[in-house]
């Protein structure tokens, strides 16, 4: 009998902002009990630590700049392959909870999977929540929503309604109806459920606004040595530059009362499944897109061209039956690589050419290594400024520092490894950070002469990588080359 799949996507997710990965403070007692049944991965990494390139790359198996999946809205077309099209062209009722949107174009989504949507049809993408309406155009409006309150231009919104029906809690519900109707199926399905917390911005109702004490929370971190230009920029067209200690931990209490109503609705989704049985031959597994700043190096968000170890660092948990429970594996493993293991626990093997490495091993031996080097990556080239974002309120000075100086953007790659990460970037300094000893990679050592031949010998990997995947022949280009009669010399 054919596995089914739970897939639970968090958005801005830190790995460091639940207790499985070392947190004392955050509560996350639904998250904790299926680690206890399965394996979490400590050294995850997402390829671009925006929405879109993420989730594109990780659907689709191709690195960002493969394709050029380095924006917002260039998603996955209709004729592109993916992974969620591998399972249905396999059989599997694919149940993709939710809009469609951050991952596919008009159509590629029918192509893809079997149904998207809400169970309430007066819901039908983002801006049916109230997370759609804060992007205001209106200069009234803009000027109204700043004064609501100091911490605004950090995305912060502070206690919400209870009232609310949230973007979350309308997948929970689509979840549960769909489970009440599925416990009749006979076909083999997977259930991919992209919820939107811990996403700014920062807001959150009762009980969970409360939950945390400000002034016991750690204060961000700060980063040493040359650091990029984009980070002062920021900070100083925000005025994050103004904000004391007491408002970075006011902001990241917020946060964690996002990540423990996050817990709950997972905690809901796992209840709906086990009511209706439907756990019983299935695998749970729960990632992040990108991660956070959260004050750290002074910045809150994400950027483009961030590859920041709090950005990219992913939290995996993937638990079911015949694997390890209660384990950590501290493998390095790429978000893309999620996905074929899980083809290959169903048995099926995906038709494209594609940069993801199945992990399969890792599940009944954790303490097995995987990859040698992971890689992220993000940022445009100057002569790109005409496709830069410029967005309304709330992103609209993200939007105008681009546009004012397009190398604060500037293209950039990271490669890391169990002990080094190596960033370059296009248009400024390089860095490098030891993560043995600096495990967050605050220290910036690219300056420090006796590692001089660690630099070297990481740009070169980095070059290989980029070489080796530098693009992809389409399959129907590829098809026809194959059929070419070239004439005998």
């Amino acid at each position: 009998m054919k596995p089914n799949f739970v897939i639970i996507v968090a958005d801005q997710l830190r790995a460091d902002a639940l207790s499985i990965f070392g947190n004392t403070v955050v509560q996350t007692p639904h998250i904790d009990a299926l680690a206890q049944q399965g394996i979490a991965f400590s050294e995850v990494f997402t390829q671009h630590s925006v929405c879109s390139p993420s989730r594109v790359s990780f659907i689709s198996g191709y690195y960002p700049h493969v394709h050029g999946h380095r924006t917002l809205v260039n998603l996955i077309q209709p004729n592109q392959p993916n992974f969620l099209k591998d399972f249905k062209q396999n059989g599997y009722d694919v149940v993709h909870i939710g809009e469609r949107g951050h991952t596919f174009e008009d159509q590629a989504a029918e192509e893809s999977v079997s149904y998207h949507g809400f169970s309430n049809t007066d819901f039908n993408s983002v801006k049916s929540f109230s997370i759609g309406k804060i992007f205001k155009t209106d200069p009234i409006d803009v000027q109204n929503a700043i004064a609501k309150h100091p911490l605004s231009r950090a995305f912060y919104h502070g206690k919400s309604s209870d009232d609310d029906m949230t973007f979350d809690s309308a997948c929970v519900e689509t979840v549960q109806q769909w489970a009440a109707k599925a416990k009749t199926k006979e076909k083999p399905w997977l259930l991919y459920v992209p919820l939107f917390d811990p996403h700014p911005p920062f807001d959150v109702e009762e009980p969970w606004f409360s939950m945390y004490e400000r002034e016991t929370l750690s204060l961000p971190r700060q980063g040493y040595g040359y650091q990029p230009k984009y980070l002062s920029a920021l900070s100083q067209m925000h005025g994050w530059d103004q904000y004391s200690d007491a408002d970075w931990q006011e902001i990241k209490a917020v946060y964690y009362g996002m990540v423990s109503r996050l817990d709950d609705n997972i905690g809901k989704i796992r209840q709906a499944l086990q009511k209706h049985h439907l756990d019983e031959n299935t695998y749970f597994v729960i990632f992040s897109d990108h991660g956070e700043y959260l004050g750290d190096y002074g910045a809150v968000e994400k950027w483009p061209s961030g590859v920041h170890e709090c950005l990219t660092r992913s939290p995996l948990i993937i638990a079911g039956k015949d694997i390890q429970q209660n384990k950590q594996s501290s493998a390095l493993i790429e978000l893309i690589d999620v996905f074929p293991t899980l083809l290959e626990l169903a048995g099926i093997e995906s038709k494209h050419r594609h940069y993801g490495k199945s992990f399969k091993a890792l599940l009944s031996n954790p303490e097995q290594q995987h990859r040698h080097a992971v890689f992220s990556e993000g940022g445009f080239n100057c002569n790109e400024k005409d496709i830069l974002e410029d967005p309304p309120y709330p992103y609209d000075l993200k939007g105008k520092i681009q546009h004012m100086n397009p190398k604060l953007v500037g293209k950039v790659a990271c490669i890391r490894t169990q002990h080094w990460s190596y960033v370059w970037r296009l248009y400024e300094q390089h860095e490098l950070y030891d993560r043995c000893e600096d495990p967050h990679e605050t220290t910036n050592l690219i300056d420090q002469p006796e590692y001089i031949e660690i630099i070297h010998h990481l740009r070169d990997q980095l070059l290989q990588w980029l070489i080796e995947t530098e693009d992809e022949i389409p399959a129907v280009v590829a098809a026809k080359i194959t059929q070419i009669d070239l004439p005998h010399p």
